[in-house]
C-alpha cells in the first residue's frame, strides 16, 4: 500500500490534482480537466487525467462515487495519516525534543 501511495505522490501532475481536490472535493472529470487547463495551464488530455486519477484511486487517495451519469472524485487523506502515524507516532520525540 505504501508503495502505491509514494508512486502516486511522485508525479507533479497528480500532486496538482490532489491540490485541486483539497480546494474543492467532489469534482467531476470535466471540472478537474477545466481547472488544470485554466488555472495551471496544463495541456493534458481527459484520458491522461483519467489515468492519473486511476493511480490516485489505486493508492486510496481519491474515492469516486456515481450519481446518475456523473462520477465525482473526492480526496481521501486517510492513507496520508497512516503514513504520518507510522513514523510520527504520538509518543515519538524528534531530535530537538529529546533530552540527554
Amino acid at each position: 500500500m505504501a508503495d502505491d501511495l509514494f508512486k502516486a505522490l511522485a508525479d507533479p501532475t497528480r500532486r496538482i490534482i490532489l491540490d485541486e481536490l483539497t480546494e474543492k472535493s467532489g469534482q467531476t472529470l470535466f471540472e478537474i480537466c477545466s481547472r488544470l487547463s485554466m488555472k495551471h495551464q496544463l495541456g493534458i488530455s481527459r484520458q491522461g487525467i483519467s489515468q492519473h486519477l486511476a493511480v490516485l484511486e489505486a493508492a486510496g487517495l481519491v474515492e469516486t462515487r456515481r450519481e446518475g451519469r456523473y462520477k465525482f472524485h473526492d480526496l481521501n487523506t486517510a492513507p496520508l495519516r497512516r503514513i504520518a502515524e507510522r513514523w510520527l507516532g504520538a509518543d515519538a520525540q524528534g531530535p530537538e525534543e529529546s533530552t540527554p
